[in-house]
């Protein structure tokens, strides 16, 4: 399953690269690309774990961009 959001609060494109490479990280995540440019976040998961692995998302990037918020795109 592949989903679009909307990311907002990231202060510049090496916090957001950075970022990037932790989610990616994330166990359950198939692909995941981050754009600092257009705010733009791409997930992709299995399925039957894709809102685990978002809620992941979620909370790895408020810990690492505490003034970061996820949205629907």
């Amino acid at each position: 399953m592949k989903q679009s959001f909307r990311i907002t609060g990231i202060d510049c494109a090496n916090c957001a690269a950075k970022l990037e490479r932790k989610l990616q990280k994330i166990d359950g995540v198939t692909s995941l690309t981050l754009n600092f440019f257009t705010s733009k976040l791409i997930l992709e998961a299995e399925e039957d774990r894709f809102d685990a692995v978002l809620a992941e998302v979620a909370r790895v990037t408020h810990k690492e961009q505490p003034d970061a918020e996820l949205g629907k795109a």
